[in-house]
């Protein structure tokens, strides 16, 4: 059986396991919340203890924390951040407003962990590191849970921008090795004029690029902190300089680009930076469900569909259908981008439920984000990485299709007039015959003129038929 040590709060007392680092308030929330199993990201439990850990060396080089104190707990930080004493950040995403019971854990742990490498234990009564005299000097879960929400999507961000243009690179790639191969393009999903399967597989490249930009931009946003708030954007028990100190120091011990907020009251009023930064992230979803579309299009067959491309054979495909293979990354990669577009829903409508001076759904904004994030990097890393480097082209199939194709007869509208084009398309679609053998049929124009109008390369590089 589990054994118990007994703490307490201001509520009363609680029986907590006994060599859990976290103390009443952890399990006060534990016991009230237990609603999926999930625990915090590990980027925001970064966030939280670095803001921690940087808040006590603000606060005992200013000093206004006893040195002793304040390394204990520096100390107890690093070894969080290192990746130790992970398993004690133990509360549900889901629970109460503003994230009071996420950042009463971050502040007990270190607190407990503080007092043991001071020499104390976690049965001593009287222990000279408190979690919240000391550890969350100067702060409030209203001003460290926002500027966590910022650091823990900025922790990721180069990994995200370096995931995104891995496929713009690969993609970039194939669209080169297929730029001579001419297909029938489709609109409406029907078929239309003639591409380059180079233009067409590029297109998804540079739609890609353009959302790095845009996510770029919104990430521009979370650099600006609002730490030093405290309980409303006053800086109520915090120093004049603590603002500006924390912000420096984040800088220096991330060493990620971090600006001072030029109103703290907006910094914890508002949401709209996650929010904005989260819909740039939906878009970017938008764009991969298209692009996942287009791959299982293209691949569909092999023998009764298009089947332009094949997709790597990366596992059986059923369960019933011997040798049947599915396209089954781009599949994935839908759903994933589906769950990026629903939490960002979710971000959006608790974006817009703040009131007054603070928005109390920031854990579930914080969760969702860290959660997209992970989402958009884990799909887009493995669609790259076992489809797009091993897709391959079905050359005879992309050129038989655009041999069949009657919308070829749209270079000869100059020519022969736009309702002589209509006639040679249905005839040659109704007697299954070329446009090439209808227009001769019909003598609407010589072979030497049609060989020349008829040049599908040429088709695919604009202009006008001669």
């Amino acid at each position: 059986m589990t054994e118990f040590r007994v703490e307490k709060d201001s509520i009363g007392e609680v029986r907590v396991p006994q060599n859990a680092l976290y103390a009443a308030q952890t399990q006060r929330a534990v016991q009230n919340f237990p609603i999926t199993g999930m625990k915090p990201w590990p980027a925001f439990i970064w966030s939280m203890v670095l803001i921690k850990r940087a808040a006590a060396e603000v606060h005992k080089e200013m000093g206004l924390l006893d040195p002793q104190v304040a390394d204990a707990i520096i100390q107890a930080g690093e070894e969080i951040l290192n990746g130790e004493h992970r398993d004690q950040f133990v509360v549900d995403p889901f629970q109460a407003g503003a994230g009071t019971s996420h950042n009463m854990n971050v502040n007990e742990v270190m607190a407990n962990r503080a007092n043991q490498i001071l020499g104390y234990s976690l049965e001593d009564k009287e222990k000279p590191v408190h979690p919240n005299d000391h550890v969350n000097m100067a702060q409030s879960t209203n001003d460290t849970i926002p500027t966590a929400i910022r650091l823990g999507v900025l922790w990721r961000f180069e990994e995200l921008i370096d995931t995104l243009q891995h496929f713009v690179d690969v993609t970039y790639q194939k669209a080169a090795e297929w730029d001579d191969i001419v297909k029938t393009g489709r609109t409406h999903l029907q078929d239309a004029v003639p591409v380059r399967l180079g233009q067409e597989v590029g297109a998804w490249a540079k739609a890609i690029e353009r959302q790095i930009e845009k996510v770029t931009f919104a990430a521009e946003g979370l650099r600006r902190l609002g730490i030093g708030g405290t309980a409303a954007g006053t800086g109520l028990n915090a120093h004049p300089e603590y603002h500006s100190r924390m912000v420096k120091k984040l800088t220096e011990l991330t060493g990620i680009q971090l600006y001072e907020s030029d109103n703290l009251f907006e910094s914890m009023q508002s949401m709209q930076d996650p929010v904005f930064f989260s819909a740039a992230l939906r878009n970017v979803a938008n764009d991969f469900t298209r692009i996942a579309n287009d791959v299982r299009l293209l691949s569909a067959g092999p023998t009764t569909g298009i089947a332009e491309l094949t997709c790597p054979t990366v596992q059986p495909g059923s369960s019933i259908m011997p040798g049947k293979v599915n396209p089954v990354l781009a599949e994935m990669l839908n759903q994933s981008m589906y769950h990026v577009m629903g939490n960002d829903t979710a971000v959006n409508m608790a974006g817009a439920a703040g009131q007054f001076e603070l928005n109390v759904m920031m854990p579930i904004i914080s969760h969702n984000l860290n959660e997209m994030m992970q989402v958009v990097i884990g799909s887009v890393r493995a669609f790259t990485d076992k489809l797009m480097v091993g897709l391959v082209v079905n050359r005879e199939n992309a050129e038989s299709w655009l041999s069949k194709n009657p919308i070829l007869v749209t270079a000869l509208n100059p020519i022969i007039g736009y309702n002589n084009g209509a006639k040679v398309a249905k005839t040659s679609l109704a007697e299954s015959k070329s446009v090439r053998q209808v227009v001769l049929e019909l003598g609407l124009m010589t072979e030497e003129e049609l060989d020349k109008a008829l040049d599908a390369r040429k088709m695919t590089e604009g202009g006008i038929a001669e």
